[in-house]
Order: structure tokens, then sequence, then C-alpha cells
């Protein structure tokens, strides 16, 4: 175990959606909510204005549209995340040669060169120089891209994990070395690295709400109820124990999600149903980590630990849970079988995909959604979801929205991006053909075809740049600002609108950051 608190855990908050309301100005401090726009999306991120309402992470999109109706959602942008992720990538390189990235938004450092031998003389003297560093390298962040993080500092890659999620957002957390068992201890189990739900229901239903009540279940206990490799691993995780060290060269090479049932699964409907929930996890965890990949696994082992792996590869880099689950449940019925052929019963379900690429091609998918609802809107749908401005825009394709601030109600319908309506008999995107492979994501398709998606980066001659709040039915509505501008005005254009183009969000992101850089070379 280090004798100093050197281990920095770095995640920023709320990544994609803190830099949409970057980007956007009339969104800050407003309910954000970035993924599928389309009613069987899944919520990427939501920002903490979104998270008051109930909405969060790997949250189906109709359900988020239900409870935040008025919330901006919004297609992710990945060039103008990866953007941002190489900037504070690059400053925590500045710090330390030992960067080991777990996600765009998350990485771990090895500080110890910055500590001198006086800092280990007592775990005050540590845990202040450690403060000191995250202190620092938070404040590079927070003024080179305008984001928060959130830093865990600890003797162990666990512990600091667990501490930068413990005060978020803009939280800095340093647990001494020695003091690690009594900081985790009345910690929830969920606070545990890789403890869910349904883990922390099984859990509980052995007496273990807490980190403190889990350290009282035996090493076979928790083997008996999670099974050998789980149920040891969480054993040392909830005693702190974690010596691993930090790996700038860790390259992702799959992504997987998986469980262990306290008793077997004997219902199709219910092997079916638990697939599903995995599903949604794995996808989840492709987007938090920005990768797609080619090749759909699923793991099945039976009573009698017989273990059967099916695995099916897509046209395309996908992480869209409609087509993992498609694939899944393709490979299911005979991997079950197989499984199950001397004994019945399921004892564990596993998912995951691999042949990773470096783009996440959620936007894809998100298009194709998009496409469909465009197609499926009556002239009725398009005023409710372009706003009453749309009403009389129709006499010359062009009509000026109100001048709304950040600061306006949430209750005015044109002053955040305007909800896709829910449509009956939504097609599924897999009916729309071949998607594009091997681009960055939908933006492109879209340029190509003209097809305006939420959130997506636009420039007008006469009116300049700007993103989209809606479309349909040949009119896009756009709101006019930059992240460099104030709140900007709602304008309802013509989609064929020759003046109106798309932009590259990497290009845009990489213009505001240059600008904040000059502002700050400019003050010395």
């Amino acid at each position: 175990m280090r004798s100093v608190p050197s281990i920095l855990h770095v995640d920023l908050d709320a990544f994609y959606a803190s830099v949409e309301q970057l980007h956007k100005p009339s969104l800050r401090g407003k309910p954000v909510i970035v993924g599928g726009v389309g009613t069987r999306g899944v919520v990427s991120t939501a920002s903490y204005e979104a998270r008051a309402f109930g909405v969060h992470s790997a949250l189906a999109t109709g359900i988020a549209r239900r409870r935040a109706p008025n919330a901006a959602y919004l297609i992710p942008r990945f060039g103008a995340y990866q953007a941002y992720s190489e900037v504070v990538m690059g400053l925590m390189h500045d710090l330390s040669p030992l960067v080991e990235p777990l996600s765009l938004d998350e990485a771990f450092l090895d500080v110890s060169h910055l500590f001198e031998p006086g800092d280990g003389a007592t775990p005050e003297a540590g845990a202040h120089r450690a403060r000191e560093i995250a202190t620092g390298l938070r404040d590079r962040i927070k003024a080179e891209t305008g984001l928060t993080a959130s830093i865990g500092a600890a003797a162990s890659k666990l512990v600091a994990k667990i501490a930068s999620d413990a005060e978020k957002p803009d939280g800095l957390v340093v647990i001494r070395p020695g003091a690690e068992q009594e900081w985790l201890d009345p910690l929830s189990v969920r606070a545990l690295w890789g403890v869910g739900p349904a883990t922390a229901e099984r859990l509980r239903k052995i007496g273990a709400t807490t980190v403190a009540e889990l350290r009282t279940l035996s090493r076979q206990e928790l083997v008996a109820v999670l099974g050998a490799a789980y149920g040891a691993s969480l054993y040392a995780i909830a005693r702190g124990q974690d010596d691993r060290d930090v790996s700038p060269d860790r390259e992702l090479k799959s992504v997987s999600v998986e469980d262990t049932f306290a008793e077997d699964l004997v219902d199709p409907g219910s092997v079916a149903k638990e697939m599903d929930r995995l599903v949604s996890r794995l996808g989840g965890r492709l987007r938090k980590a920005g990768r797609s990949g080619r090749t759909i696994s699923i793991k099945v082992r039976g009573h009698d630990f017989t273990t059967v792996s099916r695995s099916e590869t897509t046209a395309g880099p996908t992480d869209d849970p409609a087509v993992i689950r498609a694939a899944a449940h393709r490979m299911l019925p005979g991997a079950v079988a197989a499984a199950t052929q001397a004994t019945p019963g399921v004892r564990l379900l596993g998912v995951g995909v691999s042949s990773l690429a470096e783009w996440a091609q959620l936007d894809l998918f998100t298009a194709a959604e998009a496409e469909a609802e465009e197609e499926l809107l009556d002239e009725d749908d398009l005023e409710d979801y372009l706003g009453e401005s749309m009403k009389d825009s129709r006499k010359d394709g062009l009509e000026d929205g109100p001048e709304n601030g950040p600061g306006d109600s949430l209750e005015d319908p044109n002053d955040i991006a305007t909800p896709v309506p829910t449509i009956e008999g939504e097609r599924s995107p897999r009916q729309f053909g071949p998607l594009p492979a091997g681009t960055r994501g939908a933006v492109e398709a879209a340029r190509a075809e003209r097809r305006f998606l939420p959130g997506q980066d636009v420039d007008h001659d006469e009116f300049g740049p700007g993103w989209v709040q809606g479309s349909g039915l040949g009119r896009v509505t756009v709101r006019f600002e930059a992240p460099w501008s104030e709140a900007g005005r709602i304008k309802t254009l013509r989609a064929d609108d020759e003046a109106l183009r798309l932009v590259d969000s990497a290009a845009v992101a990489r213009e505001a950051l240059e600008r904040v850089a000059a502002a700050r070379r400019a003050q010395g």
C-alpha cells in the first residue's frame, strides 16, 4: 500500500451535457439530456438540472421525456467531446507521465513524483500535498475548458475512484492512507465499484446495505451469492484492497456485462428480460467509453456450470442497444438450450461487444429515428413540435422567435429545445436500409442528405452560427448562438435554404477552445 494519496481519479462532471451547455448559452442552467432522441433511444448523459427530475444515464428516452418534458433533448456530438477530452487529457499528461484513460471523461493519474520526502512524514502532510496537486489540476481544467471535474485522491485506484464520486459536481475528496476503512464503512454498497441495483438487492437480502455490513460477510458467503470471481472481488473491494498500478498503456479491447443470479432462471421470459437489462447496461458503458464495436457476444452458464458462448458480427460498428438486443436474442435460444441440456436453469448471463472502434455510432441510429419521426409528423404535430411561431412562418419560410435569455422560465416552449413528439407505430432504424459504414457519426450522413437533428451545429450566411432545435416537414428551427456569444434568437427556416449549412462539431469545439486560450494569453 502506498504511503501517500498519490493516485488521482479525475471525472468530468456530466461531460456530454456540460459541453452542450458550454456551446449553447441558452441552455446554461437548464435541463439538458444527451442521447438517442427517438422514443426507443437511451439517455447517455443528463445535466445536473435534468437529474433533479429523475433522469439519469441508461434511462429510456421515452421515460425521460415523461419525467422532464421541458428538457432539451440533443443528439451526441462526439467530435466536440473528443476535442475537449484531448485538452483535458493533455493537462493530465502535463502533470504526470502515468495517465490511464478510462473513457473520454475520466482517467487515473499517478502523481507520486510530485511528493517530496517530507510529504509522507504524516498522513496529514500527505493529504495536504495531494489536495494541492488535485486543486491545481481542477483549476486548470476549469480555466482552459470551462468544464468542472471531480477528483478523488487516495493510495489506491479503487478508493480514489469512489472518492471522486462522493461530492459531485466540482468535488475534491482526499482519503488519507490508513483511513480508507473508516471512510468506506458508512457508505452504501451501491458506492462500490461494480455494484448495481441487482447486486445491491441480492446483498440486501443477506443483510448487507452498507460497506460495514458487507464486511461482516465471509468470502464463502459472497461467493455463494455472487459467484466465485465477483464474490471474491467484492470481498476485497469492501476492505479497500487494491494494489494495482496506473497503466498508461491500457487499451480497451472489449466491453461486457454479466450477472450471476441468486436463483436459477428457468422461465424463457425471465431469461429474455434479464438479457434486455444487461443490454441496456452495456449500451451505457459503450457510450461512456466513446466506443462502438462490430462483434456482439453472449454467454450463458447453466445450473451445472456448463458455459456456452455465441457471437455475431455486424456490418459496421454500433453501440445502439436495439441492434445489440436483436443480435443477442437471435443467439439466446440456442445458447440456453446448449447450456441447460443436462440440467435446467440458467445461473449466469452475459453480453459484450468487441472489435471496438474509437467513434461510437449512436448518431447513426439517432438519425434514423429522427427520420422516422419526421416522416410521421402531420401539420398539427409540427406546430406542437416547433412552437407557435411556426404557424406564420409558412408564409415566407422565415420567422423570428423571442429573444429568450438563459434566465427565462422553462415554461416558455420556445426557450428550450422542443422534444421530438412520441409517435405511435414508430419504425425501427433497421428498416431504413444499410447505415453508412466507416464514418464518424450521423453528422456526415446528415450533412450529405440535409437532415437536421436536435443539437447539430449549423451556420447561416446571414444569421451566423447556431444549432438545430427541431425539424420536420421541410422546416428547421435554429437557435442562432455560439459558445462565445450571448443567448441567441430562434428562427424557423426552410430546410432547403441554401444559406444554411451543417457544421462539423469538432471544428466548433476547437474554435471555442482556441478563443478561451487566446483570452488567457491576452490576460498574461
